[in-house]
């Protein structure tokens, strides 16, 4: 990580650099800041004077700005003083692609750009979405790929920002708010700074808060992000796109999908990522997802000091095989010092936009740590995990028994998601297809009773189990089926099941 902190400090430098060159105010190109004037051109001019003067300052005074697509060009900062506003045009025609791209703020192949201050961006995203869904109903303008069973138009709603192939990119204290579509994201840049910005996007679907699509060297600190979708996400959409050192801490998340995550979209690899110090809060989903589904090489992967409160599910991890001629891999993974509590309905019932719930019925699900036949996760350490579970399962809700645990499905190719193998056997963790994990200090507590064992693992190789704390009224909350090479505490272990027998017994002491 000491690369990482170079960087930044190069990027710093870079962004202090052009702040001191010469300041361009968009009142004096002809931007007006009534909220009524579309100032798309007016603010062009500013950007494209900057452009032209080697680097500038396009400053914002106090006031809200109307306006469509704006183009971000080399040694430009956009600069929000306190009380400016750039609200984005409801009409979609002020949206037109550049290079392929469709945003309110678009950077292409540019260098040294900055977005910073105290002001707020608004994309008006639920006004802009109704207005192009209504263009599709009355036929003005159809959208061949209209999603009817969401009644939703994926065409033409464009993301808030959307920088790609850049290079040192500075974005510090902005408020982002309202995108249509994802609000940030950043495809195949490098050199990112992201710190102290304020996300509240939750205005329509797909509403991600960061995404990095292939990025390389990016530092993402003391945000606060508010997402209908992803809170911060790691991606990788087309073969080719590689993540690679990047750094994410000290952040406040509510999602309404999962709070930090990898993918879904894995192609490329994703390498020396950590992310440390997350504060989660009323999340659908996942605190931690980790995800290669498409073929990604995931490896070197660092998460600690995390705190999830009323949120769907601790961790995930999984490797699978939707796309691509082969499976990726993931491993040389840590998680430590994880602290969630997991509720017994869904953490986002008081949202106005709620995450997609399973068409099953179910018991609470357990963190799961997953990969297929022939293809395990390897090298994987928990430490320090506390988890608080709902407990409340009832067979007559769903019940999968011990007996038929070669019947939990591998969906090898399914959407990756902790609810994707169906009700599941264990109520804590379900290890299935993992060459190499060691479990250390993990306290798992039930609010209500749970029939299910806490444990259950499934073609496990090389598993370290030591200090592990669960309900002391229970037992046979660890099960094994086809594990081999395991290194057990038998002090804190109060059953188990051995592969070969049908009945529970002590482990030896």
């Amino acid at each position: 990580m000491k690369r990482n902190f170079v960087i930044a400090l190069l990027v710093f430098c870079i962004s202090l650099t052009v702040s001191a060159q010469k300041v361009f105010d968009v009142k004096k190109y002809g931007a007006v800041g009534d909220g009524k004037t579309l100032n798309t051109k007016a603010i062009q001019k500013a950007i494209d004077a900057a452009n032209k003067s080697k680097g500038g300052k396009v400053v914002f005074s106090k006031g809200t700005f109307l306006s469509g697509s704006i183009i971000l060009k080399n040694d430009v900062e956009l600069f929000f003083e306190e009380g400016a506003v750039l609200l984005g045009s409801t009409n979609p025609d002020d949206y037109p692609k550049y290079e392929g791209i469709r945003a309110f703020i678009i950077a292409n192949e540019s260098k040294n750009i900055a977005v910073n201050g105290k002001g707020i961006i608004d994309g008006q995203g639920r006004e802009l979405a109704l207005a192009i869904d209504s263009l599709h109903h009355t036929g003005v303008r159809i959208d061949p790929k209209y999603n009817y069973r969401r009644m939703r138009p994926e065409d033409g709603r464009g993301k808030l920002i959307s920088f790609v192939k850049c290079d040192s990119i500075t974005m510090t204290q902005i408020t982002l708010k309202n995108s249509p579509g994802w609000t940030m994201c950043f495809r195949a840049c490098k050199n990112i700074v992201i710190d102290f910005m304020k996300v509240e996007s939750r205005a329509y679907w797909n509403n991600d808060g960061i995404d990095l699509d292939g990025c390389e060297n990016a530092r993402i600190t003391n945000c606060n992000v508010n997402a209908a979708d992803d809170g911060i996400c790691l991606k990788s959409e087309i073969p080719g796109l590689h993540n690679n050192n990047i750094y994410i801490g000290n952040c406040t998340i509510r999602s309404s999908a999962n709070a930090v995550k990898f993918g879904t979209g894995s192609y490329g690899s994703f390498k020396n990522v950590t992310i440390e110090n997350i504060k989660v809060f009323d999340t659908f989903r996942s605190a931690v997802a980790i995800e290669s589904v498409d073929g990604a090489e995931i490896e070197n992967i660092k998460v600690s000091d995390i705190t999830a409160v009323n949120t769907g599910n601790a961790i995930l991890i999984r490797l699978g095989h939707r796309n691509g001629d082969k499976p990726g891999y993931i491993k040389n993974v840590s998680v430590k010092n994880v602290k969630a509590q997991i509720p017994f309905g869904r953490p986002d019932i008081d949202y106005d936009m709620r995450g997609p719930e399973v068409d099953y019925f179910h018991n609470p699900f357990p963190s799961s740590i997953a990969g297929i036949p022939g293809h395990s996760i390897e090298n994987v350490t928990l430490e320090n995990i506390e988890i608080v579970y709902p407990g409340r399962a009832s067979k007559g809700m769903a019940y999968h028994p011990l007996s038929r645990l070669k019947d939990v499905k591998e969906n090898s190719s399914g959407y990756p998601e902790f609810t994707m193998f169906g009700e599941l056997p264990s109520w804590g963790f379900y290890v299935r297809h993992v060459n190499g994990i060691e479990m250390k200090n993990i306290k798992l507590i039930l609010d209500k009773e749970d029939f299910r064992p806490a444990f259950v693992f499934d073609d496990v190789k090389n598993l370290s189990m030591k200090a592990i704390d669960i309900p002391s009224d229970k037992i046979n909350q660890i099960v094994f089926k086809d594990v081999s090479s395991s290194n057990l505490d038998s002090e804190s272990l109060k059953r188990k099941i051995e592969p070969e027998q049908n009945k529970f017994e002590l482990p030896a002491h």
